[in-house]
């Protein structure tokens, strides 16, 4: 039987491993599909194989890694046809959040996640910018109150959260320097302003499917 230290010490080497990992995969260090290794891993973070596995579980869980049978651990892939459906699922929920958005509703959230981009897009930090257009999309979809439809939504964006951050560097490689953030600076604005046909048309212009190859 391990003792608590040992226990506490296993489970920060797997957040270890979660975090780099997480990082490296929404920062662009990996693209879908690419192969991860788990003898170059186990050196890399200087871990053993057991805290890496229990990693590759959990990025599982959050759709940036799959299992391929007799091929081992790979970045997470979807198809065109997969990834439209998702987004075109998004667009729904989106739409359906904004339009049942109560007039009174706090916009605290959506204001923090916007200061979180402005200040990751300053850094130039790719993973800290891919977390922030998360949150703010959530955050802009919780204003409903409504608590089922955000989890719904989440999951949505657990599964095509690597092809959202994949879109903010090819964006970022393409457009003008800073647009992603202009740009939802722009739907902040509507949000800010109460004015659900200015957020919905904010949303409309993401042309979130751009990049998508």
């Amino acid at each position: 039987m391990r003792s608590e230290p040992e226990e506490l010490a296993s489970a920060s080497l797997v957040e270890l491993a979660v975090s780099r990992l997480s990082r490296e995969i929404l920062g662009g260090g990996a693209d879908p599909g690419e192969r991860l290794v788990e003898e170059q891993l186990t050196r890399r973070f200087g871990i053993s194989r057991a805290p890496l596995r229990e990693a590759m579980r959990l990025l599982a869980q959050q759709g940036l890694v799959e299992h391929v049978p007799r091929r081992g651990v790979r970045v997470a892939t979807l198809s065109d046809v997969d990834i439209k459906e998702l987004y075109a699922v998004r667009d729904v929920l989106e739409r359906h959040a904004v339009t049942t958005t109560p007039p009174d509703a706090d916009l605290s959230g959506v204001a923090a996640a916007m200061k979180a981009m402005q200040e990751s897009d300053a850094r130039g930090d790719r993973y800290d910018m891919a977390t922030a257009h998360r949150e703010l999309h959530v955050a802009v979809v919780a204003l409903a109150g409504n608590r089922q439809l955000v989890a719904v939504y989440e999951a949505v964006l657990v599964k095509i959260q690597l092809y959202m951050a994949l879109n903010l560097r090819r964006e970022a490689e393409v457009a003008p320097a800073h647009d992603g953030v202009h740009r939802h600076e722009r739907l902040f604005e509507a949000v800010a302003r109460r004015d659900p046909p200015a957020v919905l048309a904010a949303l409309d212009e993401h042309g979130a499917r751009s990049y998508i190859q």
